[in-house]
């Protein structure tokens, strides 16, 4: 299969190709594929096309929305490409983040979320596609991760809730810690509307990928959702 083709069939659902490798026993893909290539969005397309594609009324009635409709498009393209799909919301969790940090493409950022240089923290992973065949993989640029030139470190400081402090105990290095008690209670009350509407302001003060900065309906979007996790 030409590598073009996956790439055209993942960008008609509005996600992208978000780096790929060949596994091996360590890295606990099932089914042991001989290719693992991830996909997810970046910026606000993915929405853009979620959208269009449901209605409010599903969007509203689904307690997940967005895990439903990726699975149906996402299956659909693994059809195609003779692939299997897998979830990072399927029970039992795959370790979706450790192979995005496997490909080389992005990195641990002070406040957790993975970096892209591109993207910035305006990416997420939705799904990988698992291949019986070895496929040729495009060369993986070299990056750098983007913090480590980011003196001033905006995101640590834009916190209203103050939840990110140092590096506390089971964080990994050069990431802080995350209160997320102290994030939730300020994101549910009336002082935390602007975190609600438009997402975490730690996020949107990184200086990466300002061009794919998520829109006030996705990022409420997803903030809803965040609250709906923790019970609140």
């Amino acid at each position: 299969m030409e590598f073009q083709h996956l790439l055209d069939a993942v960008a008609g659902i509005g996600l992208v190709v978000r780096g790929g490798f060949h596994p091996t026993a360590a890295d606990e893909v099932p089914g042991n594929p001989a290719t693992l290539v991830l996909v997810g969005n970046a910026g606000p397309a993915m929405w853009q096309t979620f959208v269009a594609a449901t209605t409010p009324e599903a969007r509203q009635g689904d307690p997940d929305p967005l895990d439903t409709w990726t699975r149906g498009v996402l299956d659909g393209v693994a059809d195609g490409l003779g692939a299997r799909a897998l979830y990072p919301f399927s029970v039992p969790y795959l370790p979706f983040q450790r192979w995005a940090l496997g490909t080389g493409t992005v990195f641990q950022s002070p406040i957790g979320p993975l970096i892209d240089s591109e993207y910035g923290l305006w990416h997420a992973y939705r799904g990988a596609l698992a291949f019986d065949e070895r496929l040729e993989l495009p060369a993986t640029p070299s990056h750098q991760r983007p913090c480590d030139n980011c003196a001033d470190k905006p995101c640590l400081a834009a916190c209203p809730a103050d939840a990110f402090g140092g590096e506390g105990e089971g964080a990994a290095p050069g990431m802080s810690s995350f209160d997320v008690p102290a994030c939730v209670a300020h994101v549910a009350s009336a002082a935390g509307k602007a975190c609600l509407e438009d997402g975490c302001l730690a996020r949107r003060a990184c200086p990466i990928g300002r061009e794919y900065v998520y829109r006030p309906g996705q990022a409420g979007f997803h903030m809803e959702r965040f609250l709906k996790a923790q019970g609140a």
